[in-house]
């Protein structure tokens, strides 16, 4: 019986995973030009960070995290989100001694165990920003600029801001008990998960895609109604450096996030690409989660992206392997040699190259660096090979030369690192 992998990891082949690495590599030329830095935290963490942090009545904590004990019986679960993470390295490294301000961003898998469907997986793969110790409303503008920026250099089609505020710890008890009330009236209407949890975390019957719940929260109150004068400023002057810095948005006063330290800013990107699995990016400010974790009182505000949903969306225009510069076809136990030599000393300048390694037949050899692309191919035989003398043929302008070997690999380099 075959192994095969596990329902909702998925593999990412060659072909696709070029796409990955564009999606990556703008990443980190747009963060780094707002002067963020990489950070690479483990993908297991002790349980208690994410019961503390996303909230024990998740649905996340609930239902879907990996969670297992280790041999010394501490409980240990798969990361299913990358802030806390980020939170609990920052804090236990000290990291706020360094500098008042820390912009941090981070790639790699997180783990949910939940139904997998076209881009929501098991182990899936995000791109996410934080920003450390900064409470003004520039910052929350500052950040939506470069989510904003990062989509359209990666040439993301379809992709629209919402933002909303969910206010803080002073505005949010009196909305929470005004929601409760509302969905006590309601509560037949409900399915049964939002029965279950609308006492406990309110917020989330507005996020449920149940129609019938949503039909039922239709005339629900809104908590950009009751939000405190506060709150109330801070979300007019993002709009305000939001307008300034020409990005678009719209405001969806019923956006509310899966996780429980969000306060004040929240925001989506959103498409119609996907279904129902419409958001591509979301984040939020969380001002209470450093502190909640034993750390200082600093404020924070980030985001993550769904990597599987944005390569989704590029679909057609999915990122082409690189060419080989140069493709060496041998014809003879001296001109393989000879070729292979030249080919690791080529590869060594960082020129891709490549050649036949099991003595197939000209023909057979350019058949393959024409199917690859090739757009140089050298011809070297054992004729050749003692007149010092082979063939380069420009596979895009279908012209041929021969060529002295003596001084060649100067001649290869130049044209291909000068280009």
């Amino acid at each position: 019986m075959s192994i095969t992998g596990i329902k909702g990891m998925n593999d990412i082949l060659p072909g696709d995973v070029e796409t990955w690495q564009h999606l990556e590599e703008q990443a980190r030329k747009v963060f780094g030009a707002f002067g963020y830095r990489e950070i690479r935290v483990p993908v297991v963490e002790k349980t208690d960070l994410f019961c503390r942090s996303i909230g024990e009545t998740t649905d996340i904590v609930e239902k879907e995290m990996y969670t297992f004990s280790d041999k010394g019986g501490t409980s240990m679960t798969l990361r299913p989100e990358g802030t806390a993470p980020v939170m609990r390295s920052f804090i236990q490294h000290k990291m706020y001694a360094q500098d008042p301000v820390s912009k941090l961003y981070y790639i790699g898998p997180m783990f949910r165990h939940e139904r997998p469907q076209k881009g929501r997986y098991r182990q899936f793969h995000q791109i996410g920003a934080e920003v450390i110790g900064v409470d003004d409303p520039k910052i929350d503008a500052q950040v939506l600029a470069m989510l904003s920026h990062y989509f359209q250099t990666t040439k993301i089609p379809d992709v629209v801001l919402q933002i909303n505020s969910l206010g803080c710890p002073e505005c949010r008890p009196s909305y929470r008990d005004a929601l409760i009330s509302f969905l006590e009236q309601h509560i037949e209407s409900l399915c049964a998960d939002c029965q279950r949890r609308y006492t406990t975390n309110p917020l989330r019957v507005l996020d449920c895609k149940v129609p019938g719940c949503r039909e039922a929260t239709v005339d629900a109150p809104a908590m950009l109604n009751n939000l405190c004068i506060g709150c109330e400023t801070h979300f007019g002057q993002v709009k305000e450096h939001l307008s300034a810095l020409s990005v678009n948005y719209t405001v969806n006063p019923r956006m509310v996030r899966g996780l429980d330290y969000y306060t004040k800013t929240t925001f989506e990107m959103v498409t119609g690409s996907l279904g129902s699995q419409n958001a591509v990016a979301a984040g939020g400010r969380y001002d209470g989660l450093i502190k909640d974790l034993d750390g200082p009182d600093l404020p924070g505000i980030g985001f993550a992206i769904g990597l599987e949903r944005l390569a989704l969306m590029l679909g057609e225009q999915s990122i082409e392997p690189p060419r080989p510069e140069l493709f060496i076809a041998t014809l003879g136990e001296m001109a393989t040699k000879a070729g292979f030599a030249m080919l690791t000393r080529l590869q060594r300048e960082g020129v891709l190259v490549e050649m036949e390694y099991t003595g197939k037949s000209l023909k057979a050899q350019l058949r393959r660096a024409d199917k690859m692309k090739t757009r140089r191919v050298l011809i070297l035989g054992e004729d050749e090979l003692e007149r010092g003398v082979a063939q380069l043929r420009n596979m895009d302008e279908s012209s041929q030369e021969e060529v002295d070997l003596d001084g060649l690999e100067s001649r290869l380099l130049s044209e291909i690192l000068d280009a």
